[in-house]
């Protein structure tokens, strides 16, 4: 079942991030079950070339994988240019109204519903299937939108009213910054602001996310209870330093070293 079925249903998705760019890394990934993969161009060197590359990892470690890309912005040239390398779907960072909201979808969906336009690439089997690909691909396309400024919570309501938007994700960082309370995400403005998305996105019908960045497993737990649906677990590079920081934190507890 796609992330798309899952969340309209109810079902929980869990995801991670991918900011290095090894395909080794991406289809190991994969291959633990993961429900998709979001490649991040926003805050990584990552580009095009490595992007499909990544693409081509993930479904090779899981079919069943969804390589979503994390935009560098919402241009129209680079939202067409992903999606043409094989995303799945696409996590477009601040959005922050509902103009903004309409030229995403534009770019992601074909004619008549947007303008993306129709060339041979890896999306479509290289023109082998490009008439049944751009048949579901309106239907199919993710598209999540971050919710990362104030102004973008002043006008959630319009936002989310824009067809089309599968998920909300919650940039926690962006948007305490923007409130002036960097980091202090327990902050009593901070939580309305939070709420306020959550209350939005269950009147809309519209999956409530978030990126639990640290890997922690009763924070993930803790935010499917607060309803949260679309979950990103940790990144690729923070759960390798923990896992080396863990580690050899234990052996020199237990060997020491002088």
């Amino acid at each position: 079942m796609s992330i798309k079925l899952k969340l309209k249903s109810g079902q929980p998705v869990v995801g991670s991030w991918l900011n290095s760019a090894s395909p080794i890394i991406a289809e190991t990934m994969a291959l633990t079950g993961f429900d998709f993969l979001t490649v991040d161009v926003e805050h990584s060197a990552v580009d095009l070339v490595q992007t499909q590359i990544l693409f081509q990892a993930i479904r090779s470690g899981n079919p069943h994988c969804a390589p979503l890309v994390r935009l560098a912005g919402n241009t129209y040239a680079e939202t067409k240019r992903f999606l043409d390398a094989g995303a799945s779907g696409v996590i477009a960072p601040f959005i922050n109204n509902a103009d903004q909201a309409r030229e995403l979808l534009r770019a992601v969906k074909y004619p008549p519903q947007g303008m993306r336009g129709v060339g041979f690439c890896r999306a479509n089997g290289y023109g082998m299937h490009l008439q049944q690909s751009v048949a579901v691909a309106n239907d199919e396309t993710f598209v999540c939108v971050q919710i990362e400024h104030m102004d973008a919570v002043r006008n959630i309501n319009e936002i989310l009213a824009v067809p089309g938007i599968d998920a909300v994700m919650i940039g926690p960082y962006d948007l305490s910054a923007s409130i002036g309370i960097t980091a202090q995400f327990d902050h009593p403005e901070m939580v309305a602001a939070v709420n306020t998305i959550g209350a939005a996105c269950q009147r809309h019908g519209v999956a409530a996310g978030i990126h639990v960045v640290q890997p922690d497993v009763a924070e993930v737990v803790r935010r499917y209870r607060e309803g949260y649906r679309f979950i990103a677990y940790s990144l690729d590079i923070t759960m390798l330093m923990n896992a080396c920081m863990n580690g050899l934190s234990e052996i020199h507890r237990q060997i020491p070293v002088k």
